[in-house]
């Protein structure tokens, strides 16, 4: 919805912080009124860093569903939109129409505990379920109701398709085009012997499909699970259930936009 409200999320290094001022100054020329906290009624929310700073605003502000646009900042930029120098191509794309949204998926994992309880957690790149402490994990994998196997190993990654250029793609997993909906699961450090059989590469999966992990062996009766790399512990895990949730996030991406080439040019 259009009202001429922008609000900025920004990391606090010298050269972000200028970039907000410049843009406030650009916006406000052309009767627009840009805030540097959140409000969820903005048209817009940009973002000002490099991609860690998309995730923690998503997190902040418990994933949005306005539309959101990176200005890089940081190093790689792989979800930033807007190299710090075009600031004013930017400007002129988005008041004359010149964009698309987006979507992408998130993840929630649902943590059940053995007494009952239970935690949600979302994210946009991926869950990582792994032992606690750097001792093994032990865990039974099932699709849609039907076992798979028994893992064991550090732990696996449940990601996105936008999330599998992130950490999915340090551990070998595939590059996926964000316009396929879909959950990647990528064993992290599979153990293969003759006591432990386990799979060895990503499991691309549809993304209307649950799966379910049950963690066995606990030695300490603990586990980490990290969103987006937010980190947590959790005792007495009787099971994990994650999906895609049907909000999305969208990402405002300019008309230049091309998955493909920034692909090449950042990662390859």
């Amino acid at each position: 919805m259009k009202n001429n409200i922008i609000s900025i999320y920004s990391n606090d290094t010298p050269m972000s912080s200028a970039i907000a001022e410049s843009l406030i100054n650009k916006f406000r020329d052309e009767e627009y009124y840009l805030k540097e906290e959140f409000d969820e009624d903005s048209e817009l929310l940009i973002c000002i860093g490099g991609d860690g700073v998309i995730l923690n605003a998503l997190h902040t502000y418990d994933f949005p569903q306005l539309p959101i646009i990176g200005i890089n900042t940081g190093h790689l930029g792989f979800f930033q939109e807007v190299d710090a120098h075009l600031l004013d191509d930017f400007v002129y794309n988005y008041l004359n129409g010149k964009y698309r949204l987006q979507p992408l998926s998130i993840i929630e994992a649902t943590v059940n505990i053995s007494d009952g309880t239970q935690h949600h957690l979302r994210a946009l790149n991926e869950i990582v379920i792994r032992g606690f402490n750097h001792s093994a994990a032990h865990l039974g994998i099932s699709i849609d109701g039907s076992f798979i196997e028994q893992f064991t190993g550090d732990g696996i990654l449940i990601g996105t398709s936008s999330g599998s250029t992130a950490y999915n793609y340090s551990l070998g997993g595939s590059i996926v085009d964000p316009r396929l909906n879909l959950l990647q699961v990528t064993p992290i450090a599979p153990m293969n012997t003759t006591a432990y059989r386990s799979f060895t590469s990503s499991i691309l999966l549809p993304y209307d499909l649950d799966l379910e992990i049950v963690p066995h062996k606990l030695r300490s009766k603990r586990i980490t699970i990290t969103n987006d790399g937010i980190f947590n512990v959790y005792s007495g895990v009787s099971g994990i259930k994650a999906s895609v949730v049907k909000n999305a996030v969208n990402l405002l991406r300019l008309d230049t936009y091309d998955f493909w080439n920034k692909v090449k040019t950042k990662l390859l």
